[in-house]
């Protein structure tokens, strides 16, 4: 590309052609204000105007159709050989150009154009010179609450370029308009009383995203005004995308729920909310791209299960999806395994294990932690060995997640593909048993992981619970998973709100169960199990029984006949501590076997002679940063540190000890890779109709008459063709992240010192003094700057930085008067003490 040279502010400056003023100046680093240009968008100039826009209710015909947009005029430049003033944003360098971006003339011109700007748009606070830290609830002036500015006072990109350019005398003061105010649509507020009409929002939605969905036109009076192109965003076509708001240099449109300081978190919440923080928006992009494959190594980034997630995973994804408040999440799950079930080896190519590292650890367990914790150490290069109680890996995804829902055939691959890594699996090793801790420091394991998880029922005390026909519900489902035909009763009662007993329930009915109950003491709404599992379990034809405890078993000669049932009032108590109560009434139901599916404990009594490995209610006590215990060189993580989670919570807990461990063991800790080079995503996602109203796509599944037939899975998956159209839903959230900004004005203020200080004319106007954490110290206008900064500065020890603006405050005389009386007395009429100059 051919290069450009030009002399901006007198540096040579080289740009290829067709570089805007603007942004050779910028890449300079040579400050020039705008509020209409934005660095990802085309030049306001010349931008089309819509025929009618819409404001609410409120519909505005274009007056002049004729004419398109003009920009706001901050940006003017001189060009040496022009007379007139340049926009500096819609004028590209030529060779030889030599530029001036500030002088007397530049600035009063900017001022003056400013003033348009500011007078449809409050800004008392802005005039203020106690603006500098001010909360805006309590004002000393009084200026009414609709006058004052809005809540991004502080950090506004308007207050920043006002203040740089300054705010000409001749600023109207601002009129209340009582505009509309959206804010009841999804995502974003549109307060159209701070609409200064720059029309970046419009650009960015037409010509960034491709989308339309908003305009602009002329009103009666001249200004631009800015709205949906119909009555609703909806019909407009938005798809909700908020690059709109991104752009906005004013509280015009703000996100409803994006904290200060958590803009990743709070944008891209399907990623923040995944606790192994898979990147949810790249994979569901590449689905829709048609590019499986891809996808697949995206999210074997982070994971070394995803078949197995893309089955069972809680996806707390979906719930954090923003999607949701426009109508329906992404169903990120399934697409997940569409991806995975679609692999084809792509991610093998830049797939890695390191160099030999000649250390030795070892994993106690391998369920999804400890599997998790193995497949990144080896990654790692150590030299891993997995230790197993059962016969087979797969800890409670093997032993407690019916088939139905997670098939041998996926559980086997995926733990095939870690161990081929080089791992070395030992199994029926029981630790306190075949082998013990003191053993394992012995054979040279220099770090172990304890991954044992929560593979017991927990028990309560029932009358009747020791009858023949009780089960427990962990133990029925681990012996149903290993093969042993169980044959029940006609008549099952389920006691449990949990997933544990959502899938004894289920399985009951694979086992010839006719009537499945289920009882539990919390509400509908409030089950511990997810409500789709709930939901799965009704359309089986479970019965629920919520807000009910079990009193005790009733049997007849050793033959269970039911149970007695009496109402819970309460589970947990005002502390939160669980805690049920229950009334003193009861009711019986009738039933021939009962199942306690009260949820899972850990065999925690292998560390009976290990003291310093800490236990507080059943849990290992581990460093929460770490996750190692009280032994060093000893980790755990998994449901034996935590409440009985999910897998996706396991693999984070074995990702967060692969990393603490290798670093003990003298590595980096870092256990990041990159299996797919991504490079930028295309900012333009197009024009859809009827976006927004687009609905999630239902997952096919095994027809409900035909489940208990066998073991067989019953979510088939998505076709392609729904996964295509179920990725495109997505609103890309994450495409914000990538949009640049205006460059800050440059920080006015000047360090104290001698050569700065002697910059600083003896002449009228205004300074600043602020400490050396940029509070303010002193503020005051003078008709002697020098003098009285200088007098101000030794009497403030604090004194670190300033700034002054030169300001004729009075007439020829009056100043000549004024600096009488300075030389003769040394100080401003009216001063008053150092006290009362200060704010």
């Amino acid at each position: 590309m051919a290069m450009v040279r030009v002399t901006i502010d007198g540096r040579q400056v080289e740009v290829p052609s067709g570089t805007s003023i603007l942004s050779a100046a910028r890449s300079a680093g040579i400050y020039i204000p705008a509020l209409c240009h934005h660095p990802d968008l085309p030049p306001a100039k010349g931008s089309p105007a819509a025929g009618v826009i819409f404001q609410g209710d409120r519909m505005i015909e274009n007056t002049k159709p004729e004419e398109d947009g003009k920009g706001c005029g901050l940006c003017v430049v001189k060009i040496e050989e022009n007379e007139d003033l340049a926009a500096s944003c819609a004028t590209e360098v030529k060779t030889g150009m030599v530029i001036v971006t500030n002088n007397e003339t530049i600035r009063t011109k900017r001022q003056e154009n400013l003033v348009p700007i500011l007078t449809r748009h409050p800004h008392a606070c802005l005039t203020c010179a106690q603006q500098e830290g001010c909360s805006r609830s309590q004002c000393s002036l009084n200026v009414p609450q609709n006058e004052r500015c809005c809540m991004t006072f502080g950090h506004c990109e308007l207050q920043n370029v006002a203040t740089y350019v300054g705010i000409s005398a001749r600023t109207p003061k601002w009129v209340p308009t009582n505009l509309p105010i959206l804010d009841q649509h999804a995502l974003f507020i549109r307060d159209y009383n701070l609409c200064i009409g720059c029309t970046r929002c419009v650009r960015a939605c037409r010509d960034l995203r491709g989308i339309e969905a908003i305009g602009f036109v002329v009103d009666g009076i001249g200004r631009v005004q800015i709205g949906s192109l119909r009555p609703t965003l909806e019909e407009s076509g938005c798809k909700f995308c908020t690059a709109c708001v991104e752009v906005c240099p004013t509280g015009a449109l703000m996100d409803k729920s994006v904290r200060p300081g958590k803009k990743e978190e709070d944008l891209v919440p399907c990623k923040s909310a995944c606790p192994a923080h898979m990147d949810v928006p790249w994979y569901l992009r590449l689905i829709a791209e048609g590019k499986r494959d891809e996808a697949n190594a995206v999210i074997r980034e982070k994971v070394p299960l995803p078949g197995i997630l893309g089955r069972v995973c809680i996806h707390p994804c979906e719930e954090a999806c923003r999607r949701k408040e426009v109508n329906e999440p992404i169903s990120i799950c399934a697409l997940k395994r569409y991806a995975v079930d679609g692999d084809r080896g792509l991610w093998k190519k830049n797939a890695k294990v390191g160099d030999h590292s000649g250390k030795k650890v070892a994993i106690i367990g391998s369920g999804p932690a400890g599997l998790t914790a193995a497949f990144y150490l080896r990654k790692k290069g150590h030299r891993v060995t997995v230790f197993e109680a059962r016969g087979k890996a797969g800890g409670m995804m093997r032993y407690g997640i019916p088939r139905y829902r997670l098939p041998a055939d996926i559980l086997d691959k995926e733990i095939k593909d870690i161990f081929d890594l080089g791992i070395e699996f030992k199994p029926n090793q029981a630790l306190g048993k075949e082998l013990t801790l003191d053993q394992l420091e012995k054979e040279g394991y220099e770090a172990v992981f304890l991954g044992v998880g929560a593979q017991l029922s927990r028990r309560i005390p029932l009358e009747g619970a020791d009858a023949a026909d009780v089960l427990w519900g962990v133990d029925f489902l681990s012996r149903v998973a290993e093969g042993e035909r169980i044959r029940l009763k006609d008549r099952v009662i389920v006691i449990g709100g949990g997933s544990v007993a959502v899938d004894t329930a289920l399985t009951a009915k694979r086992c010839g169960a006719k009537d499945v109950t289920v009882v539990c003491l919390e509400k509908r709404e409030e089950m511990p199990a997810h409500s789709w599992e709930v939901e799965e379990a009704l359309a089986e034809g479970v019965k629920v029984m919520p807000s009910r405890g079990p009193h005790k078993i009733l049997t007849d000669k050793g033959r269970i006949t039911g149970m007695e049932i009496r109402p819970c009032t309460s589970v947990f108590d005002d502390r939160g501590v669980f805690n049920p109560k229950f009334d003193d009434t009861r009711e019986s139901i009738q039933g021939d076997q009962v199942i306690l599916a009260l949820g899972q404990a850990a065999d925690l009594s292998f560390l009976q002679s290990t003291p310093s490995i800490e236990v507080e209610n059943g849990l290992i006590t581990v460093d929460e940063a770490s996750l190692e215990t009280g032994m060093t060189g000893v980790y755990a993580g998994g449901d034996v540190t935590a409440v009985p989670g999910a897998i996706i919570h396991a693999i984070a807990a074995g990702r967060k000890a692969a990393s603490a461990m290798d670093k003990a063991l003298g590595g980096t800790g870092d256990i990041e890779e990159v299996l797919l080079e991504k490079g930028t995503p295309n900012p333009n996602v197009g024009r859809h109709e009827g976006f927004a109203a687009w609905p999630r796509e239902r997952v096919p599944e095994l027809d409900v008459h035909r489940r208990h037939e066998s073991s067989q899975e019953v979510a088939l998956g998505f076709t392609e063709e729904q996964a295509l159209k179920e990725a495109r839903r997505c609103l890309q959230c994450d495409l914000r992240l990538t949009m640049a900004c205006n460059p800050a004005p440059p920080k006015k203020r000047l360090a104290v010192n001698e050569k700065n200080l002697q910059q600083v004319p003896e002449s009228e106007g205004v300074f600043q003094l602020w400490d050396g954490d940029h509070k303010v110290l002193w503020i005051k206008g003078t008709a002697n700057l020098r003098q009285e900064l200088l007098r101000a500065i030794e009497d403030n020890d604090q004194a670190a930085w300033f700034d002054f603006e030169e300001d004729k405050m009075y007439s020829k005389r009056e100043s000549e008067l004024l600096q009488k009386v300075l030389q003769e007395y040394g100080r401003m009429p009216g001063g008053g003490s150092e006290d009362e100059d200060l704010f």
